[in-house]
């Protein structure tokens, strides 16, 4: 390659993380905008892990999404979300793709934690946000799939809160799951006990739906 195609290529490099930075900021700039527009506060430092499981709790409106992304990206922080496959269909599905969203099909149950194990393994840097209620008021108790998919993946958990109560939003505790489901709920139940959702009438229990095996 001659010296001038070696510098393109160089240029390109630079360019590529030129851009990159630019769109960190460029959200970052967006996200202290919001989060000032509406009062809020982010508390805590990012999550400082490359991938894991994201918990976001609680999840009562659908404001919780835009509040979830500001503290991200206030952080500089890409993050990676599950949604229903029909959220992806055109026109808006690219649009959605581009904030990070994960088509998933939840009219099958089995699978699920597989099918997300499988996508976090193609990534070296991967943070997946999953709401552990499921859908809102489906069931009135944490599902304990965002779990074993931090086991199965042996990711980190990364515990997340948005306490409409204080206009505060962040990342708290980060922890490597023992497989012990109901040791490591119980530190889970302490971190988000107190934490109130925009409504609080719908926010579900802190306890699992199904039982430990």
């Amino acid at each position: 390659m001659s010296p001038l195609g070696v510098a393109a290529r160089g240029l390109e490099i630079d360019v590529s993380a030129v851009v990159e930075n630019f769109r960190r900021e460029l959200r970052r700039v967006i996200a202290r905008t919001w989060l000032w527009f509406f009062g809020w506060k982010v508390e805590g430092p990012p999550p400082g892990v490359a991938k894991g499981v994201v918990v976001a709790y609680p999840h009562t409106s659908n404001w919780d999404f835009t509040f979830a992304l500001a503290v991200a990206y206030y952080h500089g922080v890409d993050i990676r979300w599950l949604g229903k496959k029909q959220m992806f269909d055109f026109p808006v599905g690219g649009f959605f793709r581009w904030l990070g969203g994960i088509p998933v099909d939840r009219s099958k149950a089995t699978g699920l934690v597989d099918s997300v194990v499988a996508t976090i393994g193609e990534y070296e840097e991967l943070l997946v946000v999953i709401p552990p209620e499921g859908t809102r008021g489906q069931s009135g108790r944490w599902k304990s799939g965002f779990y074993w998919i931090a086991v199965k993946s042996k990711v980190p958990i990364v515990l997340s809160f948005l306490d409409y109560a204080r206009k505060v939003g962040g990342v708290g505790t980060v922890f490597r799951p023992t497989g012990d489901l109901d040791a490591d709920f119980e530190k889970i139940r302490d971190f988000y006990e107190g934490v109130l959702g925009k409504y609080p009438d719908k926010q579900v229990s802190i306890s699992l739906f199904e039982p430990a095996a």
